[in-house]
Formats: C-alpha cells, sequence, structure tokens
C-alpha cells in the first residue's frame, strides 16, 4: 500500500465509547472496510481512536452507528497515542501498609492490610483483617479497592 496509516478521533457519545468501537468493528468486518485498528483507551473518555489510511473511509464507516457523533478534523500520529498501548500494571498505586477491599472473589468485601507488592505477577499479598488467625493470602491487584494509602 503506498500510504502510510493514520489515527483518526471519532467523538462519542459519553460512555458509549465501547459500543461504538465494537460497532465500528462489525461494520468494517461486514464492508471489508480499511480500517486497520480501533481503539478505546479507558482513560479517554468521549473518543475513539481508528487507524486508517483516509479519513473518509472513517467518515463512511461511522455513518450509522449510533452515539458516533462526528469525526474531529485532522489526524494523529501513532507515537502521539502510544502511551494508549503501553499496560499499566494493576498494581500502580497499591503500596505495602496499604488498606484495600477485596472487590471479588472468595474474599470480596473484605477489608485487608496490604503486606507486600509483586508488581512482576501483578499480585498483592494481603493480611483480612476479620480473619481469626492472621494469615496471608495472595490476590490479583485487579481485584481489590484501595481505602486508605499509607499505613496509619
Amino acid at each position: 500500500m503506498s500510504e502510510d496509516s493514520q489515527i483518526f478521533v471519532i467523538k462519542t457519545t459519553a460512555n458509549q465509547e465501547k459500543s461504538v468501537a465494537m460497532a465500528l468493528a462489525r461494520i468494517v468486518k461486514k464492508e471489508k472496510l480499511e480500517i486497520r485498528a480501533i481503539l478505546a483507551p479507558d482513560e479517554l473518555k468521549g473518543y475513539v481512536l481508528v487507524e486508517a489510511p483516509k479519513p473518509g473511509t472513517v467518515e463512511i464507516a461511522i455513518q450509522t452507528i449510533p452515539h458516533a457523533r462526528t469525526l474531529i478534523k485532522g489526524s494523529s500520529s501513532i507515537s502521539e497515542i502510544e502511551h494508549f498501548l503501553k499496560p499499566k500494571p494493576v498494581v500502580t498505586g497499591i503500596k505495602e501498609g496499604a488498606i484495600i477491599e477485596v472487590t471479588s472473589g472468595p474474599f470480596k468485601g473484605e477489608k485487608a492490610r496490604v503486606k507486600r507488592v509483586d508488581e512482576g505477577h501483578e499480585e498483592i499479598t494481603v493480611e483480612l483483617f476479620d480473619a481469626v488467625v492472621p494469615i496471608p493470602i495472595t490476590i490479583r491487584g485487579d481485584t481489590v479497592r484501595i481505602l486508605k494509602k499509607d499505613n496509619e
């Protein structure tokens, strides 16, 4: 292909980014449109990023999609959106001594103190407050909510 890809931005209704992205993916597949990638990052509310060679392709694709408001004029490059493409460890921001609440699994609703953070495996080791005997348990970092950050 002679043209390089560009990143185009679709403005959407708030909290409809994922549904717009899914609908766009269905249309691209059905119509065999030349759209290479669709991204709806959680940090970017109200927008969907699309990789395509020209804006006309994206405009055609979003015409029938509910909640897809408009295609923003201009384009971006991969380097401008690169930070959305790198996964962030789910344990970022969780420190030893923090008080957390478990949000899923067998210990859902339990409060605990963080004893160890393993960023490599994205896990934390905690001791439950309501346990008769304080036994350290290791759980995934995305199954907790921080209640208190510092050790008080």
